[in-house]
């Protein structure tokens, strides 16, 4: 099957969707523990979440699941946070601390760079001739990152995650403006907590492609799965908070869109 699958757009937005994917292959299926078959660390529903919310926005979603291959870490292996708690490349623990797979059965170093051409590689060479296209049409683009994550993992999380978490890999990523945008639009509405750059400050898909001063623009939206869905087994989206947070989420999008638009003739600012 496909590693990922991809909406083509017009506009400059790219909305990547790197962990809603639940496919795991049979061979690494069959190395995972009990625990690790529950997928608990998925990004669920975030596909339908974001669904038509921006109709002419690129949308590039990867099918597999994190736990074979993380799209959002750094195929190289360097972590995102030193001295910090977090899943690696080729994740061998849930975000509990449970292992994903039974003893003597991780991948080993040859495995992970076949993972990496398999699954990683592909996604990432959708992501970026998506890129290359707005850029080449609009001179101008923006990755717009679609995450959520249980609001509360002791394990990982000292406390309740606030609802919206906005990276920005400190203001390096992105235009100031557009930084700023997103965050007055999540703190003016009453409904949903908000933090910028705070625990989630964007992983290797914001810093890598995250290139202001050369057109590319990158934000990472990570979002407490309990302002739409109920965050244990079936997963299942709550209608009421689903309108409520899609109707924000749009409105944040189409502002990411008018502000690129007229980005394309000003001069660009990083903070």
């Amino acid at each position: 099957m496909n590693s990922f699958e991809i909406q083509h757009g017009s506009s400059a937005v790219v909305l990547s969707m790197p962990h809603t994917g639940e496919y795991i292959p049979e061979d690494i299926l069959d190395k995972f523990t009990v625990n690790g078959r529950e997928l608990v660390d998925t990004d669920w529903n975030i596909h339908r979440l974001y669904e038509n919310l921006l109709p002419d926005a690129t949308v590039v979603r990867a099918l597999f699941h994190r736990y074979v291959i993380d799209p959002n870490r750094d195929p190289g292996g360097t972590a995102l946070y030193a001295g910090r708690n977090e899943s690696s490349l080729c994740p061998l623990y849930s975000f509990d601390g449970q292992p994903i797979y039974k003893s003597g059965q991780h991948p080993d170093e040859v495995e992970i760079t076949r993972r990496i051409k398999l699954f990683h590689q592909p996604y990432h060479e959708a992501v970026k001739q998506s890129l290359d296209d707005a850029l080449r049409r609009h001179g101008i683009a923006i990755v717009y990152d679609c995450h959520s994550i249980r609001s509360v993992i002791p394990n990982l999380i000292d406390s309740k995650l606030p609802d919206l978490n906005i990276g920005t890999y400190d203001g390096r990523s992105c235009d100031r403006r557009i930084e700023d945008l997103v965050h007055q639009l999540c703190k003016d509405s009453r409904n949903y907590s908000t933090v910028l750059n705070g625990m989630f400050r964007g992983g290797w898909i914001t810093r890598h492609y995250g290139k202001p001063t050369s057109g590319i623009h990158a934000i990472q939206m990570e979002l407490a799965q309990s302002t739409y869905m109920i965050e244990k087994p079936p997963w299942t989206m709550n209608e009421k908070k689903t309108m409520e947070l899609r109707e924000l989420l749009a409105k944040i999008l189409q502002s990411i869109k008018q502000m690129i638009i007229s980005m394309s003739t000003l001069k660009v600012e990083v903070n």
